[in-house]
């Protein structure tokens, strides 16, 4: 999937007003996810972005940053948490930054192979794993 395509779809999505609050609320759930995912499967998500996109994001200074450099494993943390760092880095409420969450994964799942996608799932607690998509959570090899 191309960046602008990217950008576009979670931008209808989530019933945002432009492709700024697309793009604000993009960089800040994969930041988010790659500070909670292990780095491997970090490192895996970001390989199958755009490459623009995922240059952008692992360029950005701050926490999270040095995961994606090869930094440390991932952090241990709830849906709560996960909210709270997007709507810090996007500039919106919890609740807006849990919708953003839902539209960005919803929009990862179609454009990243799937077994990555079961790895994401894997690796996050089960709260925040039912922002993905019904198809993922109701997996029936639980």
């Amino acid at each position: 999937m191309q960046y602008d395509a990217l950008i576009g779809q979670v931008q209808a999505t989530a019933a945002l007003p432009g492709r700024g609050a697309a793009k604000r609320a993009v960089h800040a759930v994969l930041r988010t996810l790659a500070e909670r995912l292990p780095d491997g499967t970090a490192r895996h998500l970001f390989a199958q972005l755009p490459a623009d996109l995922a240059a952008e994001v692992e360029g950005a200074e701050g926490p999270g940053a040095e995961t994606l450099k090869g930094g440390p494993a991932a952090e241990r943390f709830d849906l709560p948490t996960f909210s709270g760092r997007v709507a810090w880095r996007s500039g919106v409420s919890e609740d807006v930054a849990t919708r953003y969450v839902s539209a960005v994964f919803e929009v990862l799942d179609a454009a990243v192979a799937p077994e990555l996608m079961d790895k994401v799932r894997a690796a996050l607690p089960r709260d925040i794993g039912q922002l993905l998509p019904s198809a993922r959570v109701d997996d029936p090899s639980e």
